[in-house]
């Protein structure tokens, strides 16, 4: 079974919170908003803990390191079968400044060309209402038990 983990960045502003996600490269997601943005994360092994791969997954999507105290929230089970494991921790980042790794992928499809996109090609804050409705729906419930631990 895959696993997947992440982090779900969150400030403080005013008497509410907004969610730091980020938008997917690549030509499938060019032109999709809404369901389309994601807490950034990525799939371990057996043999690596859940939490260092989150902190892992977020610097390399993200180019920006966590710390402070992390909040595990409930994992959930996607449609396809994987486990996704996140933690929320309170940060601040400047989402004009995400700098992501790259991936190669065929392109055009049948083309026998390959080029390099950037995994993660946009980040933005979110208010929590404005969040759901651009987070992919199987990652939803994150942000739920996020306002609920917060209790905003």
């Amino acid at each position: 079974m895959k696993k997947s983990a992440g982090i779900l960045a969150y400030r403080k502003v005013e008497n509410t919170i907004e969610l730091f996600l980020v938008h997917p490269g690549g030509p499938f997601w060019k032109n999709k908003d809404i369901h389309g943005w994601s807490i950034p994360k990525g799939e371990f092994n057996d043999n690596e803990n859940p939490v260092d791969a989150a902190l892992r997954e977020f610097h390399e999507e993200t180019g920006y390191r966590v710390s402070g105290e992390l909040t595990a929230l409930r994992p959930v089970k996607q449609p396809g079968g994987k486990i996704v494991h996140v933690w929320a921790v309170e940060a601040d980042f400047d989402a004009d400044k995400v700098t992501s790794n790259t991936f190669s992928l065929e392109w055009p499809p049948g083309s026998g060309k390959l080029m390099d996109f950037p995994e993660i090609d946009r980040a933005g804050w979110f208010s929590a209402e404005t969040a759901i409705q651009k987070i992919h729906k199987g990652q939803m419930p994150f942000i739920e038990q996020l306002v609920e631990v917060l209790k905003i």
